[in-house]
This record gives structure tokens, C-alpha cells and sequence, in this order.
């Protein structure tokens, strides 16, 4: 399945909805964002163009593009180069990509030097979750409650909630805030490095340098908002993808026990929307119908509010 990036070239609104609609976003998806850009309740949905119907990106989009051959979707979230905070948004109606919010305003990764922004387009892999009631026999701590993270190191700057089909290399481990955060590696498979890189040792390889800074990266990179350095796993050892390939069944095996009501999607601990749209084997399973009708919409000119992104450099030992 090849994905190629697209360019939002018309605006339509409907119900207060604004609707951008997008050239080959990927064969099978589009995106549909509600609000204007840069206010905090911007929120950008996925269409499934089979069928025109709204799904979500953690529940709908399948863990494998093709399973025989192991590649796997991911769903971009902050493309590479960017620093505004994205996350697919676990409590609303399909889980559609909003900011994360700190005290209701947009939060920024810091650029510490000599980083500026994500150094890679990043995201997650669906139908996977972090469970935090389960306790990680790697870092003896519990999940981080989210999909599980995914770094693509491919040459291109993806577009916000592309799916790409990607493969795997490998995976890193930290300890963050206290919970287990897992970082995956991947590839897309129609990158041109994408023939050369079939596991950790060819990013080491072919990318001299991607490695030691991704760590250094992650390590670092809350420690100007005053919070402490995440503990590296592994001491710093990025695992294989055989490694990998066993933290997202785990992932994906937690998740399916949510999705079919086998655990609770609400506790003490965390709260998950769970409804989707093409899961017939989910309780949770609902037409989306009654959250948006795309058909009968107006368009008008599109107008762009630009944001100025944090520029500044902070400088961390």
C-alpha cells in the first residue's frame, strides 16, 4: 500500500466543523479537522474514504498494513521538525488528534541545543495501549496509558495525521514521570532508505549519529519545563526489531482485551474512549452518523492562521 503526502488544498465548514480536505493524505484516509488552527480546541479526524465514514486513529486504523510482511501503520501525529505537542486524544468521541494542553494552553517542546523540535516525524501505532495496571517486567514499572510511540526516521517531513505504513528497526525504553515509555523505530517503506534498513544495526550503520541523539533527546528534553531527566532502559541499548516486534503484540493484546470489554475502559487510573466505528467484534462499536454528516457541505476560501513556534535554543548539561 503506498501512502504519498498531500497538500490541503480547499476549506469547508459544516456545523462547526472545518473540513480540509486533502490530495492522497494516503490511499485510504483523510483528514477533517473541527476549529481553527492553534485555538486549543483544534482537533483534526480521520475519514475512512472507503466508506465516507468518520473512524478513529487508535481504535479504526488496523495494527498491521500487511501482516505476512510485518509492516505496520502508524499514525502521525507532530511531523518531524515541529515542536507544538500532538497526541491522539484518548477521551473524546474517536480519538481524534488535539493538542496537548497544559493549564488549557498549547504546549511546545523546548529546543535544546542543538535540537530544534521532534528529529523525527513522530506518532503511534494503533490498536496498541501501554497498560498502567500492568507492571513492566523490563522497567518494573507500569504503562504509560497511551498507544504505543513510534519514531520515523525516514527523509521525508510527513504530513499531521498521515498514515504511513512503516517497518520496524527497533525499540528504546524510559522511565518517564515514573511509567514505562517505550520509543519504536521505524521506517517508511517507501522511503529510499528504506531497502537498507532492516533492523537496528543498519540505523547504526547507514545513520551514524541517529541513535546517540535520539537517546540524548529523550533524556533531556523535559528538563527546561523543571522536570527531571527520564531514566534510560537498557543502559541506553536500543533493542532489535525481534524485541520490538514482542512489545507491540504485548501492547496490541492489552489493547484488544479493552476494545472487547474483557477489562473496564474506565478505573481509577486511567479513562479510554473506546467507541469505534468497524470493530464487529467490540461492545463498543457505533455508527458515526450522529457525531458528523460530511455530506451536504459548503466550501469557501481557505485562510491560514500561522503560529510562531518557540525559536529560542535552551542549553541543558
Amino acid at each position: 500500500m503506498k501512502s504519498t503526502l498531500c497538500h490541503f488544498n480547499k476549506t469547508i465548514i459544516r456545523n462547526n466543523f472545518t473540513f480540509y480536505i486533502a490530495r492522497n493524505l494516503s490511499s485510504n484516509y483523510s483528514a477533517l479537522t473541527k476549529n481553527k488552527k492553534y485555538n486549543v480546541d483544534y482537533q483534526i479526524f480521520l475519514k475512512d474514504n472507503k466508506n465516507s465514514k468518520i473512524i478513529s486513529p487508535f481504535h479504526d486504523i488496523p495494527l498491521f498494513s500487511n501482516k505476512q510482511k510485518k509492516i505496520y501503520n502508524m499514525v502521525v501525529e507532530i511531523p518531524r521538525w515541529t515542536s507544538t505537542k500532538f497526541e491522539i486524544n484518548k477521551k473524546e468521541k474517536l480519538n481524534p488528534i488535539s493538542y496537548d494542553l497544559k493549564k488549557n494552553k498549547l504546549r511546545y517542546v523546548p529546543n535544546c541545543f542543538p535540537y530544534h523540535g521532534y528529529l523525527w516525524n513522530y506518532g503511534s501505532i494503533p490498536q496498541t495501549w501501554e497498560n498502567p495496571t500492568l507492571l513492566s517486567k523490563e522497567t518494573n514499572t507500569y504503562g504509560d496509558n497511551d498507544p504505543l510511540d513510534i519514531i520515523e526516521i525516514g527523509q521525508s517531513i510527513a504530513k499531521q495525521a498521515e498514515i504511513k505504513q512503516v517497518k520496524i528497526l527497533g525499540v528504546m525504553a524510559f522511565i518517564d514521570e515514573g511509567e514505562t515509555d517505550w520509543k519504536l523505530v521505524g521506517i517508511d517503506i517507501n522511503d529510499p532508505f528504506a531497502s537498507k534498513l532492516n533492523d537496528i544495526e543498519d540505523v547504526k550503520k547507514y545513520c551514524p549519529g541517529l541513535i546517540e541523539n535520539t537517546r540524548r533527546w529523550f533524556e533531556i528534553y523535559k528538563i527546561p519545563d523543571g522536570k527531571k531527566r527520564n531514566i534510560v532502559v537498557f543502559n541506553g541499548e536500543f533493542k532489535n526489531k525481534e524485541y520490538a516486534y514482542k512489545i507491540i503484540q504485548e501492547a496490541h493484546l492489552e489493547w484488544k482485551k479493552l476494545i472487547t470489554g474483557k477489562i473496564p475502559r474506565v478505573t481509577d487510573k486511567y479513562d479510554i474512549n473506546v467507541e469505534n466505528t468497524t470493530l464487529n467484534y467490540s461492545p463498543y462499536k457505533i455508527s458515526p452518523d450522529n457525531i458528523i454528516n460530511i455530506n451536504d457541505l459548503k466550501c469557501i476560501i481557505e485562510t491560514e492562521n500561522k503560529n510562531k513556534e518557540p525559536e529560542a535554543w535552551t542549553y541543558v548539561e
